[in-house]
């Protein structure tokens, strides 16, 4: 079996990106009728958590238990990399005891090194440039409540982030219509906004992006690590609020997802992500599963082994 690490969402082909969500989809109804399976029984991943989380740790290492493995949770403190230890001798390392790596880091250059000389599987837990496990367990809540992506509309509210260059990568894949609307200042990479084509549309008007969308989702306007410009970005986004008003313009069955934390009266109304088309419950839980199909495939070089 060739190794295979997942960066970015464009280490998955079209089709092997739906194979991962219908995959999910089954991992998540067996977990649910408590069938036991256990096909990664003695392997072991490790997990670099440069910065905090809640929902990427949790649902990697319970992903792995219930995949019959284990997972270890590594923090800079915890570890030589947080005295200087080159990212490379880390890598060399760690392949040789565990077998597969999952990083949470802040420069994406970081799990492209990492990746570049380890013999396992790297996984991308969250990188400044994007967020590709998020991704998977976006479109499988989408998929299993709506049916496939393809040719429907999703509207991004909101900075230009990680997350909005993730979305703009699954448009380009899976065959959505992207509408992004954000400040000049936040707008995303251009480079990744070309490569997209006429998938993707970016503007400044979140009304237009809604119009019509079958899918409205938003992310905090500060990410961690720009706690410091909160106030600057407060105000830049004023009007980009998801409240009622603006989910009015969405299509009637039309869902609202945030990969949280969420900040209730900023990013989004209160009664927005606690309204009845509000799906983030859902999207949470499917990061397990989304991640468990993932993980079958990079290890075991299949889904459904």
């Amino acid at each position: 079996m060739s190794l295979r690490h997942f960066l970015s969402l464009d280490d998955l082909n079209a089709d092997e990106f739906r194979a991962v969500l219908g995959r999910a989809t089954a991992l998540g109804r067996m977990h649910r009728a408590g069938e036991r399976h256990a096909p990664l029984a003695g392997r072991v991943l490790a997990m670099i958590f440069e910065k905090s989380s809640t929902r990427t740790r949790l649902s990697f290492e319970a992903g792995m238990a219930q995949l019959g493995g284990h997972a270890v949770f590594l923090s800079p403190r915890d570890t030589q990399l947080g005295r200087g230890e080159p990212i490379e001798d880390t890598a060399r390392v760690l392949a040789r005891m565990c077998d597969a790596v999952m990083l949470r880091t802040s420069a994406h250059e970081n799990v492209e090194r990492f990746a570049a000389v380890s013999t396992v599987p790297v996984i991308n837990g969250l990188t400044d440039r994007c967020h590709p496990c998020q991704l998977l367990a976006d479109m499988q809540t989408f998929t299993e409540l709506r049916g496939d992506i393809a040719g429907r509309t999703v509207a991004w509210i909101g900075d230009g982030n990680n997350m909005c260059h993730s979305y703009i990568n699954a448009a380009r894949i899976l065959g959505f219509e992207l509408r992004i609307a954000c400040p000049g200042d936040f707008s995303p990479d251009p480079a990744i906004v070309a490569r997209a084509g006429n998938a993707v549309r970016v503007a400044d008007d979140p009304a237009r992006a809604v119009e019509g969308a079958d899918l409205v989702t938003t992310d905090v306007w500060a990410s961690m690590g720009q706690e410091s410009e909160q106030a600057a970005r407060s105000a830049a986004f004023r009007g980009y609020q998801v409240d009622r008003r603006l989910m009015g313009r969405a299509a009637p069955d039309a869902l609202f997802m945030h990969c949280l934390p969420a900040h209730r009266g900023e990013e989004v109304a209160a009664d927005v992500i606690d309204g009845s088309q509000s799906v983030v419950w859902d999207q949470a839980e499917n990061r397990m599963h989304a991640q468990k199909a993932l993980l079958e495939l990079l290890l075991l070089g299949t889904l459904g082994a």
